[in-house]
């Protein structure tokens, strides 16, 4: 689960688990090709779930998938900018080298 690993001292505005306005976006990697899915929710825990379950056309091919990285927001259109950024190619790069310990390792 998401939360687990959460320093609420560091990040006070998550101590509201279901708080109503967070955004999440993300990025998941396919256990079965190692694509990586980028995408945002409102809910991170239930969009796995749906990814997993082969609910999304463009990821059901290439399951099961693993949550590697999130972002949270506050604002909707803030989290559907990032979403759009990391999608393109210097967002593409700036995954690269945030993920460049997790991605060597593979």
């Amino acid at each position: 689960m998401l939360w687990e690993h959460v320093d609420w001292v560091q990040f006070p505005a998550l101590r509201h688990k279901k708080n109503k306005n967070m955004y999440y976006v993300y990025v998941i990697e396919s256990q079965k090709n190692k694509d990586l899915y980028k995408g945002f929710t409102k809910d991170i825990n239930k969009r796995l779930k749906e990814h997993n379950s082969g609910l999304n056309f463009s990821t059901k091919n290439n399951r099961p998938w693993k949550l590697v990285y999130c972002e949270i927001f506050l604002n909707k259109q803030d989290a559907v900018n990032r979403e759009k950024y990391l999608k393109g190619s210097w967002g593409r790069k700036f995954l690269k080298e945030a993920l460049k310990n997790y991605l060597k390792n593979k």
